[in-house]
């Protein structure tokens, strides 16, 4: 079979008229344009979070930010917990040329980002404000992705940039209205000196109603801990009140017998202190009483010795077997009279000279013969 170049094959396999499919396609065929928004951002994700809670996660998933890898830089503005430079209005014309880039980590990992590979020339780290997501709820400064890039978008005035990008979670709105009077205080400044001086008097003015409002509690004696545990308190009425019901009419006559004592006793008798610890005279008296209850318990069948019952049959000993006596003369390893019979056998048995040991022996004292001469001398 000859293949010509009009059928669409060629020595590399065959061609295919298709592109590839777009990321927004789906299996049946129908393709889902991708959301367009107005900003740009990204981040650096160093899977630090939790997949089904991580904002920066979502937010890529979604289409909204796009993902750096590590070593890549980016052009625009940072918000970096690395930061020496505070974000102002003065960066709106970079952050609306390139966008904004967060660094998606863990709070209690910061100390693991290696900041000199990543982030850019324009480093900003965000002024005071409050964290709403499910994990550092009511935190200052503890913000995760959304909400960075939230503030970051309302500072430089696009607040509706920041209204679009927290819409997909569910503490978007939350955030906006606790942090919006510091957010449009911010957005109203023109640089970062302003941005630290609005900063400072929004602090200081957290500090002071937090003092007054603890000397107004003071003043007052409203003090949840100066008159004891209140939970405690209330634990004691309901127990009393519980008494009082079950006991039902002879309750309410012990309480008017109590209340007539109390008349006739006058009425310059101070109230007993519910939280007064007691005399030690009643805690001797508590320790006595402990102490008589331990040594009955003590003394209870169960923690006494078991005593043996002479009904109970003993077990016998068994006798070990005495030794075999052991005769000194025969040596140990030998068969003890056992084998005289194989002796007697090996002994008539006549012994013949197999290897010729015998016979070298002979011709050796032959040839070794000496012989003797007189030293006489001619």
């Amino acid at each position: 079979m000859v293949r010509h170049k009009k059928d669409n094959f060629s020595s590399r396999g065959k061609k295919y008229t298709q592109g590839p499919r777009s990321q927004g396609q789906i299996r049946n065929g129908a393709s889902q344009p991708e959301p367009k928004v107005p900003f740009r951002a990204a981040c650096w994700d160093f899977g630090h979070c939790d997949p089904k809670r991580c904002s920066g996660k979502r937010l890529v998933k979604l289409g909204f930010m796009r993902e750096l890898h590590v070593g890549q830089k980016f052009p625009g503005v940072v918000i970096s917990p690395n930061a020496k430079e505070t974000l102002s209005p003065a960066d709106k014309n970079l952050f609306e040329q390139y966008g904004a880039a967060v660094v998606e980590c863990s709070w209690a990992r910061v100390k693991e980002i290696p900041f000199s590979r990543i982030g850019g020339k324009c480093e900003r780290l965000l002024p005071y404000l409050v964290a709403a997501n499910s994990v550092n709820y009511g935190r200052p400064w503890r913000l995760n992705c959304v909400e960075a890039l939230a503030a970051c978008f309302s500072i430089c005035g696009h607040h509706d940039w920041a209204e679009e990008v927290l819409a997909p979670f569910s503490y978007g709105e939350a955030f906006l209205e606790i942090n919006s009077n510091l957010l449009k205080r911010y957005a109203a400044c023109q640089d970062q000196e302003e941005i630290k001086k609005a900063e400072e008097l929004w602090l200081e003015k957290l500090e002071r109603e937090y003092a007054e409002k603890r000397g107004e509690d003071e003043a007052k004696g409203k003090d949840a801990w100066r008159g004891g545990n209140m939970n405690r308190r209330a634990l004691e009425d309901s127990a009393a009140e519980e008494e009082d019901g079950e006991h039902g009419s002879s309750g309410e006559d012990k309480r008017n017998d109590t209340e007539e004592d109390g008349a006739d006793d006058g009425e310059d008798k101070e109230e007993a202190d519910p939280f007064d610890l007691g005399d030690d005279e009643e805690d001797e008296e508590h320790a006595a009483e402990m102490a008589d209850i331990r040594r009955r318990v003590l003394q209870a069948r169960p923690f006494t010795n078991p005593s043996l019952d002479d009904d109970k049959v003993k077990p016998q000993a068994i006798v070990r077997p005495a030794a075999a006596a052991h005769s000194s003369d025969i040596e140990d390893g030998s068969d003890n009279g056992e084998d005289d019979e194989f002796d007697n056998i090996i002994k008539a048995t006549p012994m013949t000279d197999r290897m010729g040991i015998q016979a070298r022996e002979r011709l050796k004292g032959k040839y070794n013969a000496s012989s003797t001469f007189p030293r006489n001398v001619i």
